[in-house]
C-alpha cells in the first residue's frame, strides 16, 4: 500500500514540475513563445496533437475506472462475470472509427502546413528591374560555426544571421563537412543541412529582435555532428526594412578592406600577419570561406558563438580554442604566431582590433 502511495506522490510531483517548468523558455530561444508565423502554425498543431492525445487518455482512464468500480468484486462478488462483448459490431465500429477520425483531424492540417512550408516557389520571383523580389540566404553549416550569404546583395557574414520583419526569408541550406541541422526555436522548425543536397525553406519574423534579452534570437545546430556539437550556437537579429538595408548598404560599404602588415596599428598588423589567410574582414563578396568572415565581428553577440563577447572574451579564445571548443579548425596560438606565442600587448591590441570591426557602429 505504502509503495503505491509513494508511486502516485512521484507521478504528481512530476506532473507539477511539468506545468512549472513550462513557463521557464527565454522567449529569444523557446518554441512555446513563437516570433513568426512558421513558428505559430506549428505551435498550433503542437497544440491540436497535444489536445488529441489528452482527449484519448482522459476518456481510457474514465473507462478504466468505471470498469474498476462497477464490477470490483466486493460489489458483484466472487463468481459474478460481466456481461461479454466480445463479437459486438457496434463496438467494433466504434473503436475503429474513433481512432480513424483522430488520425484524420490530425492529418489533414499537417499535410497541408508541409506542403505549405516547403513551397519555395517566390524565391524564384523577380520584379520589372530583375531584382528578385525576396531576402535569400544561402546558409552554410561548418564546424562548427555558421556562414550566412546573401546572393542577391553580394554579401556575407557569419555566425550572426541579420534578417528583415514582416517577410518571408528564403533559406538554401547545406553542409561543408557532415550532416547538421539549422534550427532557430522560437521561429520555426529545424531542417538538416547536408553535404550532398541543398534544402530549401523559409521563416518569417515577426518581431525585431532589439527587444529581447540579448537583443537577438538564438539558433543551434540540432544534429549531433561532433565534440563541440553543444556550442555550434548561431544569433538571429531581425530589423525593421529600413534598418536591414542600411545594414546591406553598410556591408558593401566594406567592399575591398583589408588588413595592411604596415599598418601603424598594432592590432592591424598582428591580424594581417596571422589571420588574414582565412578570415575576411570585407563583408561584401561570396561565401566559402575557411573561416568566419570578421567583417561585423565588432557587433555580434558573443565570441565563437559561446564566449563572451569582450576583449577578455577575444584573448581566451585565440590561446586555449581547441580546448573550449574541440575539433574546430582554429589553429593553435603558436601556429597563428610562426611557434611562438602572443606578447600581451600583441593580444590586447589584436583583440582591440577586432571589436573595432563593425558596420552598426
Amino acid at each position: 500500500m505504502m509503495k503505491g502511495l509513494k508511486k502516485w506522490r512521484l507521478f504528481g510531483l512530476l506532473a507539477a514540475l511539468t506545468i512549472f517548468l513550462s513557463g521557464c523558455g527565454e522567449e529569444y530561444l523557446s518554441t512555446l513563445t513563437p516570433a513568426g508565423q512558421v513558428g505559430k502554425d506549428q505551435y498550433n498543431l503542437l497544440l491540436l496533437s497535444t489536445a488529441i492525445m489528452t482527449f484519448v487518455i482522459i476518456v481510457v482512464v474514465i473507462i478504466y475506472v468505471l470498469a474498476i468500480v462497477k464490477f470490483r468484486r466486493k460489489k458483484v462478488g466472487e463468481n459474478t462475470i460481466p456481461k461479454q462483448v466480445e463479437g459486438s459490431h457496434t463496438l467494433e465500429i466504434i473503436w475503429t472509427a474513433i481512432p480513424i477520425v483522430l488520425l484524420l483531424i490530425l492529418a489533414v492540417p499537417t499535410v497541408s502546413l508541409t506542403y505549405k512550408f516547403a513551397d519555395t516557389k517566390a524565391m524564384e520571383a523577380k520584379d520589372a528591374d530583375g531584382n528578385a523580389k525576396a531576402v535569400t540566404v544561402n546558409v552554410t553549416a561548418k564546424l562548427y560555426w555558421w556562414e550566412f550569404e546573401y546572393p542577391e546583395q553580394g554579401i556575407v557574414t557569419s555566425q550572426e544571421l541579420v534578417v528583415p520583419t514582416g517577410q518571408k526569408v528564403y533559406f538554401n541550406l547545406k553542409a561543408a563537412d557532415v550532416k547538421h541541422s539549422f534550427w532557430i526555436p522560437a521561429i520555426g522548425g529545424k531542417m538538416d543541412t547536408n553535404v550532398d543536397n541543398i534544402n530549401k525553406f523559409y521563416l518569417t519574423f515577426d518581431k525585431e529582435s532589439d527587444g529581447l534579452k540579448d537583443g537577438v534570437f538564438y539558433g543551434k545546430c540540432a544534429e549531433l555532428c561532433g565534440p563541440s556539437h553543444a556550442l555550434m550556437d548561431f544569433k538571429v537579429k531581425t530589423l525593421s526594412q529600413d534598418n536591414f538595408n542600411n545594414w546591406v548598404d553598410n556591408m558593401q560599404a566594406t567592399k575591398g578592406k583589408t588588413a595592411d602588415k604596415k599598418s601603424t596599428d598594432l592590432g592591424e598588423q598582428v591580424f594581417a600577419n596571422s589571420c588574414i589567410s582565412c578570415h575576411a574582414v570585407s563583408g561584401e563578396g561570396t561565401g566559402g570561406g575557411v573561416a568566419p568572415n570578421l567583417a561585423a565581428f565588432g557587433d555580434r553577440n558573443r565570441v565563437a558563438g559561446f564566449l563572451e563577447h569582450s576583449e577578455d572574451g577575444i584573448k581566451n579564445w585565440i590561446k586555449n580554442s581547441q580546448e573550449l571548443k574541440p575539433g574546430n579548425i582554429m589553429p593553435e596560438e603558436k601556429a597563428l604566431n610562426n611557434g611562438k606565442e602572443f606578447t600581451d600587448e600583441e593580444l590586447d591590441a589584436l583583440a582591440a582590433y577586432l571589436m573595432g570591426l563593425s558596420v552598426e557602429k
